[in-house]
């Protein structure tokens, strides 16, 4: 009986730690080509920057104002038009391992969708920026948190010196 007490025990401790690491993001692998997405958080962030060097093909996606996405729709083609990716990203950053060529990159955020034409080679990193505008509805300026106050003063900008 204390011999199941303790295995329970040291069950509990690892899940414990397991869960405070966070869950690594999944790589996902589609005819020959892996590829994983995510960066909300920290973590996430910093686990996905440490495994950079596995990728050939980085996208980050945001808003103009540099706010960071998330469910992104990417599709990548190659040079004879197959698909080889569709995924939606978990967060703003979408990593893929391709085999050397060029490829037409789609990503799609609320209906809007940029292409580019990116080539890639082995054991180089190309990072792709795609920016999208803001949603004035949706997207919350920094202008809008701030007292009426602040605001007259901001629009004033700054003050002679004299």
């Amino acid at each position: 009986m204390r011999h199941i007490r303790w295995f329970g025990l040291t069950v509990m401790i690892f899940a414990t730690l397991a869960m405070a690491q966070g869950f690594p993001e999944k790589v996902f692998e589609k005819n020959g080509v892996s590829y994983v997405s995510g960066g909300v958080g920290v973590d996430s962030e910093e686990r996905l920057k440490a495994r950079e060097k596995e990728f050939n093909l980085k996208l980050v996606f945001t808003l103009v104002e540099g706010n960071y996405l998330a469910d992104v729709a990417v599709a990548i083609k190659d040079g004879g038009g197959k698909t080889v990716i569709e995924h939606v990203a978990d967060g703003p950053f979408f990593m893929a391992k391709l085999p050397a060529g060029t490829y037409a990159v789609s990503a799609v955020y609320e209906g809007k969708t940029q292409t580019r034409k990116v080539a890639v080679r082995d054991g180089r990193l190309r990072t792709e920026y795609l920016h999208w505008p803001s949603n004035p509805k949706q997207d919350l300026p920094v202008s809008r948190w701030l007292e009426p106050e602040e605001q007259q003063k901001e629009k004033a900008g700054p003050k002679p010196r004299g």
